[in-house]
């Protein structure tokens, strides 16, 4: 069953205080369109720069997942994204007026409600899926920490904590349904230990974490000094140590609250991998290093298997268009007609093919004692094979003639020719208006990508 993608239905904004700087920080949740994926925009610096959420600009991995494009920062980014990948969330704009979002609590409750709040809803495009098939893991030597991901018929995670510490133990967490994201984990809020937090305030980083967003965990004798600064920081007349260990400023939600949260934050991490996952992650003592590592693993994975993922058409079976019924569409002409044939077409992609032969007309020049078919006629052909698709949503086609508008990150992977069989593919990356189509094109031969371009072209009425 293909599921559709999702977006909120209108914006809504949260303010909160920055865990790291102390200051005042306001961010807006807004709609974003079909396959734009997660980014946070700074609103507060000149042109609003966008940073997309993906884990190739993941820079640091202290006290949370620091992102930086073009040198602009976004610090913390994990809770904010876990939430909307446990509300099933797939495209989101975050703006926002500083370089972290506000802490609330330490947890993603504030977001999972305010995202719901704002309501979801399902957009017109089938959601991509990266479907696990075989065991991938990342295991950093120096800590220990290992995350295996394994086939699973959803999104499943399961976190193993050990700090070493008597107070907190080990310490387990299992999602087996996303849905459950927000009974389950939505709550779990961050946690630290003393000697981190004396380190902080020495450091002069912990501005805006009053104890209402952390627990405390106390591993070591709580000196007079320290107690004295802890009451400054948070702002406290008094502090104590509860029976189980924690600073009382506040009630655990749950026993295994440590474990929830570092589960919380494996979601928001994976979440920079730009796919959905079907799979099972187990994490073993994760945190921001390792989730992130895991995270480039796997994006670079997925991309070589896309782009090695060579659709196969049976060339055999009768065209859904042939040479005539291509050229009462489109107003080419041989031997500037690059596209023999239409093997499929819907109202969101087409499938074409060419014969190269040696009799083609640009092999007396291109390079005559080693014959190479022309890079710029290979994407000519892929945009002939996208003027098909825009020209069969009017119903007279050969009264339009069709232009280039553009093309971008254009790559040549294989060298074509005499004798190839070239397939193009070209989908659609937003819906066909006014007579513009942008699309994605891929070319094959010979069981290889050779060719790709991301397309945009324009009909117009003949004159």
């Amino acid at each position: 069953m293909s599921k559709k993608q999702k977006t909120i239905q209108k914006e809504i904004t949260l303010s909160g205080v920055g865990l790291h700087t102390g200051n005042t920080v306001s961010m807006t949740l807004k709609p974003a369109p079909v396959n734009h994926g997660f980014a946070f925009s700074r609103i507060d610096l000149e042109g609003a720069p966008t940073i997309e959420a993906k884990a190739e600009y993941v820079v640091t991995t202290q006290r949370g997942t620091n992102l930086e494009k073009n040198g602009v920062q976004i610090q913390t980014s994990e809770h904010v994204l876990a939430a909307a990948v446990g509300l099933d969330i797939d495209n989101l704009l975050i703006e926002i007026d500083a370089s972290e979002p506000p802490i609330m609590d330490g947890s993603s409750k504030y977001f999972i409600e305010a995202l719901e709040k704002a309501g979801i809803e399902e957009q017109d495009a089938e959601i991509e899926e990266y479907v696990v098939k075989e065991i991938i893991s990342y295991k950093d030597d120096i800590t220990g920490s290992e995350i295996i991901l394994m086939p699973s018929d959803e999104y499943q995670i399961t976190t193993m904590v050990d700090f070493g510490t008597k107070i907190l133990g080990t310490q387990n967490a299992t999602l087996n349904h996303i849905s459950d994201f927000k009974q389950e984990i939505a709550a779990a809020r961050t946690f630290s230990f003393l000697h981190e937090i004396e380190m902080l305030l020495e450091n002069d980083l912990i501005k805006g974490g009053d104890l209402n967003n952390a627990i405390v965990y106390v591993d070591k004798e709580l000196s007079a000094s320290t107690m004295e600064k802890l009451k400054t920081a948070f702002k406290k007349d008094d502090i104590k140590v509860k029976p189980n260990g924690i600073l009382d400023n506040l009630e655990l939600h749950w026993a295994n609250e440590a474990a929830r949260h570092k589960l919380l934050d494996v979601i928001g991490d994976l979440a920079l991998v730009g796919t959905r996952i079907r799979g099972k992650v187990i994490a073993n003592k994760p945190g921001h290093l390792v989730n992130t590592q895991f995270a480039k693993k796997l994006a670079k994975l997925i991309k070589i298997e896309k782009r090695n993922k060579i659709p196969t058409y049976d060339l055999n079976k009768p065209p859904l268009m042939d040479i005539h019924g291509i050229m009462d569409i489109l107003p080419h002409r041989p031997p500037f007609l690059l596209v023999d044939r239409i093997l499929e077409l819907s109202d969101k992609h087409v499938v074409g093919m060419k014969n190269v032969t040696m009799n083609e007309s640009f092999f007396v020049g291109h390079f005559p004692g080693a014959p190479v078919m022309p890079g710029v006629l290979q994407v000519e052909a892929m945009a002939q094979c996208g003027g098909i698709l825009v020209l069969s949503t009017v119903p007279d086609p050969e009264n339009y003639l069709t232009y280039f508008m553009k093309m971008d990150n254009v790559k040549f992977k294989q060298k074509v020719l005499p004798g190839d069989t070239l397939t193009f593919k070209n989908e659609l990356i937003t819906p066909i208006r006014r007579g513009i189509c942008h699309m994605q094109a891929y070319a094959y031969a010979n069981g290889k990508l050779v060719a790709e371009a991301e397309l945009m072209a324009q009909i117009a009425r003949k004159k």
